[in-house]
């Protein structure tokens, strides 16, 4: 009869099933098991779930990598003393994710540096982490993307790819002017994911003068139409975050004569 070795089997079955996390804690697991008289499922149980965590953090990390965030931001570190105009409440309900369910959107509207990219991030990263794949990109990397795809033949098949992507975040819309041909792409963009997937966005401009960022009040009116009809639209005010420590008063000495 075959001697059995559980350590050594239990080692090699974990590497077969490619769950490095279960035999880290497999044997940890097994004499607390002993002290607290688990039951076997108990123990399998705990096993099997402490694999699942660790794949579930892996899993997250990658695909906050993948979608390329310019700088890591949460909502747990948004300065709430500072934005007074944003109520925690909001900012609690879009991070229960259920606009991403939803397939409906988000709209950050503010003035520059009132915490709108790092409200988008932060909601980005947090449906990173709940299993969503997510792309970020500023809007003019959005429509330079297009316009490549668009160059190559083959804008029908980018815009179904970016379909299967369930949050797409576009960054500082308004900041410069698109072209007419530009402005149509990003308006196919918003046409394509109506109804289908998520959207944030960003401006540091009102929707009254999105016809002066699209150069077309009617291409304008037609996009903030699709793009607010299932969406939570938050407005932003006040200064700058970045320039709160910065006495703007203090002006430079010029000192030639």
């Amino acid at each position: 009869m075959t001697q059995m070795r559980p350590s050594s089997d239990i080692a090699y079955l974990c590497r077969a099933l490619k769950a490095p996390s279960m035999a880290r804690a497999v044997d940890r697991l097994a004499q607390r098991a002993r002290q607290e008289e688990w039951s076997h499922e108990e123990f399998l149980a705990a096993c099997l779930e402490r694999e699942v965590a660790a794949r579930q953090t892996n899993g997250g990390e990658l695909r906050i990598k993948a979608a390329r965030f310019p700088a890591r931001k949460t909502i747990e570190d948004f300065d709430f003393s500072f934005q007074r105009s944003l109520h925690r409440d909001t900012l609690l309900h879009l991070g229960a994710l259920d606009f991403v369910a939803g397939r409906d959107n988000v709209v950050f509207l503010g003035p520059p540096g009132t915490g709108k990219t790092h409200l988008a991030i932060g909601l980005g990263i947090r449906a990173c982490q709940a299993g969503h794949r997510v792309a970020f990109a500023t809007a003019t990397d959005w429509v330079t993307r297009l316009a490549e795809a668009h160059t190559a033949g083959r804008l029908g098949d980018e815009l179904t790819r970016l379909g299967r992507i369930p949050l797409l975040i576009v960054d500082e819309v308004g900041y410069i002017p698109f072209e007419a041909e530009a402005a149509n792409l990003f308006f196919q963009l918003v046409s394509a994911r109506y109804e289908r997937a998520s959207v944030i966005v960003t401006s540091n401009k009102p929707f009254s003068r999105w016809g002066e960022v699209f150069g077309d009040p009617v291409v304008a009116a037609a996009m903030i139409d699709r793009l607010v009809h299932h969406a939570e639209v938050v407005s932003l005010k006040g200064d700058s975050y970045r320039l709160k420590d910065r006495d703007l008063r203090r002006m430079p000495t010029d000192n030639t004569e």
